[in-house]
């Protein structure tokens, strides 16, 4: 099947939302990009920053497809098998007329995202896109980078303010947990900013679409439990030094000194690895 002249067959973005009257809803986070040199950009960033040119061999993975702004590009890579996860009903119907010109190779899956297994074994490497609805970002990104070895990469947009926060470097106001965790699980590029204006209705705030590929020694559960522990205890004191944050580890002090981190620094000032060797340290006593 040539899947990129069926998706070509296709009514325009703009045409499919007309005739399915698809406003935006607030409560479930959603904000349409329907400017398909956007939406092919993203999706060529994402491939080139791989170094693939297509994703064909590949089984991919779009939460929150919307009126199939992402899903179209997405099909014209070529991928062996897309698995769109919607929760809005009359997406579903949009997805199901775009499933009738590419057949079983478009999933469609009614179902919250949050509540969906992506990690389940298979044989196809799987990538995960998304312009993702704001209002489970964080929480989503948190699930896959728990499995991130299950996956070849995540391409993400986010609020741009989210974005700042998962890249920020240490000792900035925006470094914290997620940049921690994802720092760790990840290497993390940013593909590029999108104005509020790419979006249909307009959000007020910019977006950021980040590519994510999984480190060559992510972190385990236990790893990434006894990580969650610690920085959660130091970040919610977070103008505290570890010395009041963490009073109630035994042995604190000589802990800092076999690592070489001073109990007066603040959680800000240390690094994902440092905090990664901490939390082994304590963990270990």
């Amino acid at each position: 099947m040539d899947l990129k002249a069926a998706i070509d067959s296709l009514p325009s973005l703009k045409t499919t939302v007309d005739a399915y009257n698809l406003m935006a809803k607030k409560s479930l986070g959603q904000n349409f990009l329907l400017d398909r040199n956007i939406t092919d950009k993203i999706i060529q960033s994402s491939l080139k920053k791989q170094g693939l040119t297509s994703f064909n061999g590949s089984h991919i993975f779009e939460v929150g497809p919307g009126p199939g702004g992402l899903t179209r590009p997405i099909l014209r890579s070529n991928p062996s098998k897309l698995t769109v996860i919607e929760l809005d009903e009359r997406c579903i119907k949009i997805m199901q007329d775009i499933q009738s010109k590419t057949g079983e190779i478009l999933e469609i899956v009614n179902h919250d995202a949050l509540l969906y297994n992506f990690s389940f074994d298979e044989n196809l490497p799987k990538h995960i896109i998304s312009n993702l609805p704001y209002n489970i970002s964080v929480p989503l990104l948190t699930k896959w980078l728990q499995d991130i070895s299950k996956y070849r990469s995540l391409t993400l947009m986010f609020q741009k303010e989210v974005a700042d926060r998962i890249t920020a470097p240490i000792k900035t106001k925006n470094y914290g947990r997620i940049s921690i965790l994802s720092q760790l699980q990840c290497k993390i590029t940013k593909l590029l900013d999108l104005n509020p204006e790419c979006f249909t209705p307009a959000p007020k705030i910019w977006s950021s679409v980040l590519l994510f590929q999984p480190s060559e020694t992510p972190l385990n559960i236990n790893e990434i439990s006894n990580l969650e522990k610690l920085t959660s205890q130091t970040f919610s004191m977070r103008r505290k030094m570890i010395r009041q944050s963490l009073k109630s580890v035994k042995n604190l002090d000589s802990i800092c000194e076999e690592i070489g981190l001073l109990p007066t620094m603040r959680p800000e000032e240390i690094s994902p690895s440092q905090f990664l060797t901490l939390s082994k340290k304590i963990a270990a006593y």
